[in-house]
């Protein structure tokens, strides 16, 4: 498991850019928005967690379609299926592979777009903690949609398409989170726990739906 996830670390670093483009697309969604709602301070303060957010949210679905297909194309997925270590931990293991190579760096990079968004130290924390939380929920998610459309030639859009919705409680309470950390008295706890629970319930869940969408597929 330890060998699969470094190799697909590495996988995940070099197609297409990996954490580099990721990011750069975060950093370009995040820098637009005071071109769009002008140069106030205190507005873009306090739309600064939903913005961070939201970039955070399509600078994931980025890479997702390819979370399957190199092993689809060098059939390395056919040996995944018939090894006998059980696919879901298999599904797993790429899962947290891929997030290391495509989401922490988006959390690593949330306190610098915080500055740039005027907003306060505990905002920024509260907004990075929420991010470290919920941003493996959206891989997760992403499993199950990058495995049903691991047989099309070109699934990214059909993947952004299929994810996105389910990860919309992931972004409410990501963003409730973070703004009842610096709004008193809103209370910072229960959201950020809901956020756990949603990333922990898709962690079951999404492994466990990519690997029955494999299987269908090689099928």
């Amino acid at each position: 498991m330890i060998a699969l996830f470094l190799r697909d670390l590495k996988l995940a670093m070099r197609a297409g850019g990996g954490a580099l483009i990721g990011v750069l697309f975060f950093m370009t969604v995040v820098a637009v928005v005071p071109f769009a709602v002008g140069p106030d301070l205190n507005l873009l303060s306090r739309i600064g967690p939903a913005i961070l957010w939201i970039g955070a949210l399509l600078a994931s679905l980025l890479g997702l379609d390819r979370l399957f297909q190199a092993e689809r194309e060098d059939g390395s997925l056919d040996l995944m299926l018939m090894q006998e270590m059980p696919l879901v931990l298999t599904v797993l293991v790429k899962c947290l592979a891929h997030w290391a190579a495509t989401g922490l760096p988006l959390v690593i990079a949330a306190p610098l777009l915080g500055l740039f968004m005027n907003m306060s130290e505990i905002a920024i924390g509260a907004t990075m903690l929420t991010l470290l939380v919920g941003t493996p929920a959206i891989t997760f998610i992403g499993a199950s949609g990058a495995a049903v459309a691991v047989t099309l030639p070109r699934g990214g859009l059909l993947v952004s398409i299929l994810v996105l919705p389910l990860a919309i409680p992931v972004l409410i309470f990501g963003v409730s989170a973070a703004y009842a950390a610096v709004h008193d008295p809103a209370p910072f706890l229960p959201p950020l726990l809901i956020l756990i629970a949603i990333t922990l319930f898709f962690a079951v869940i999404g492994p466990l739906a990519a690997a029955l969408a494999l299987r269908s597929a090689s099928d």
